[in-house]
């Protein structure tokens, strides 16, 4: 369905050197205060509800989906082609950018349906360059910038046919960002569906946070208890923020890496959880620098998951995934965003990066497909994505069937 109609959007109910990467200085982003939202606060965050018939929780993202909600750039002053992308480095013109969008959401589409939230005066263009049936381009949600992960609502199901959203309250990673309509995807995405919004008690973006779906949780302390996102709240208290939101009741920390970009580290481009005690990490290249932050943050965080315990008391099985040659890749931007862990699960398939190293690639395929032998593994060159700060699973978000 791919017409100049919105649809009926059903909630899927059947009935009822990862790293030699710069701080984002350039390009004015640092000082974009002008013209951004007010930063949402905890303070003005509702609490999240548990529902009376089951607890609502955030499945791990290996279930089912209805669908993948994904949203189309079309702001020339975010995808410049100059340097000044979330993590520091080139950024994409808004004609590659898109094309990387286009190739991710076509993908994916083979194997799901993908709704497209795309600004009215763009919707012509994304429907070109996304003309299959199985992509729907949806104009009534606006949209800033291109990282549903973030910005997107995050659902949540009960086990007996029910289905919530939940938003982050997306303040454009502390205010780096325009967020005027992203910091609204969540709600109206929520609405279009009809299904109950809340606004968890903590500011985040859904890429801070992974879930075992199991009621384990694991995050970077230094994405998400910073003083842009949660100012004068404890640990603690972002905790139990967190654990009510996922409804979950654990939450494993890694330190993280401080001050190199505007994500402040998100976990889901090293950690991921795979099911209920396991998960795997990127490692380091043996080419590496030792001393880089990155590699001793992706050391850190296959040191701390492989000898934690999940929420159950059980002890976290965690696989290591090789990460490319920064030397060997096509791209030498040092804040290039090289993450085979940023892959995304949908139906049927695992659609994962390749950055042309072929012999690291060639290894993440291999493991990819023996940590998950049931799916396809669909490897993308989506290098203006990497240059814009992300990968694959940053410009996704599935929505389970409930």
């Amino acid at each position: 369905m791919n017409d100049h109609s919105e649809p009926h959007v059903s909630t899927g109910r059947a009935h009822a050197p990862l790293g030699r990467r710069n701080f984002l200085a350039a390009a004015g982003l640092a000082a974009a205060g002008a013209g951004l939202a007010a930063v949402a606060t905890p303070a003005t965050a509702k609490a999240t509800a548990v529902s009376a018939a089951g607890t609502f929780t955030v499945p791990v993202d290996t279930v089912q989906h209805t669908r993948t909600w994904m949203a189309w750039p079309d702001d020339p002053t975010i995808w410049t082609g100059r340097r000044g992308g979330r993590r520091g480095g080139q950024t994409p013109s808004l004609s590659q950018i898109q094309a990387n969008i286009a190739l991710v959401a076509n993908t994916i589409a083979k194997y799901e349906p993908v709704y497209l939230c795309a600004n009215p005066a763009a919707a012509a263009a994304a429907r070109r360059a996304c003309p299959g049936a199985n992509v729907t381009v949806i104009t009534t949600v606006p949209v800033n910038d291109c990282w549903m992960r973030d910005s997107g609502p995050v659902f949540r199901t009960d086990g007996l046919g029910g289905l919530d959203a939940i938003g982050l309250n997306f303040n454009g990673w502390g205010g780096n960002q325009t967020y005027t309509n992203d910091g609204k995807v969540a709600e109206r995405v929520a609405a279009l569906l009809g299904v109950p919004f809340t606004a968890a008690g903590l500011v985040g973006e859904g890429g801070a946070v992974e879930t075992d779906g199991a009621g384990t949780l694991m995050a970077t302390r230094s994405s998400i208890l910073v003083s842009n996102r949660n100012p004068g709240m404890s640990q603690t208290q972002v905790e139990n923020a967190m654990k009510a939101a996922y409804g979950a009741s654990k939450v494993i920390w890694f330190a993280g890496v401080a001050g190199q970009d505007i994500t402040g580290d998100h976990v889901d481009a090293t950690s991921r959880f795979l099911a209920p005690g396991k998960a795997l990490v990127q490692q380091p290249n043996a080419t590496d620098d030792p001393s880089d932050a990155w590699t001793k943050d992706e050391i850190n965080q296959y040191n701390v998951l492989s000898t934690a315990t999940d929420a159950r008391g059980v002890r976290i099985q965690a696989t290591k995934l090789g990460g490319p040659d920064y030397y060997t890749i096509r791209q030498s931007d040092p804040a290039f965003v090289g993450s085979y862990a940023n892959y995304y699960v949908c139906n049927g398939a695992v659609i994962a990066s390749q950055f042309g190293d072929s012999r690291a690639d060639a290894a993440a395929k291999s493991k990819l497909q023996s940590l998950f032998p049931g799916r396809v593994v669909v490897q993308l060159n989506v290098d203006w994505i990497g240059l814009g700060g992300g990968g694959i699973h940053c410009v996704t978000q599935q929505q389970p069937v409930p």
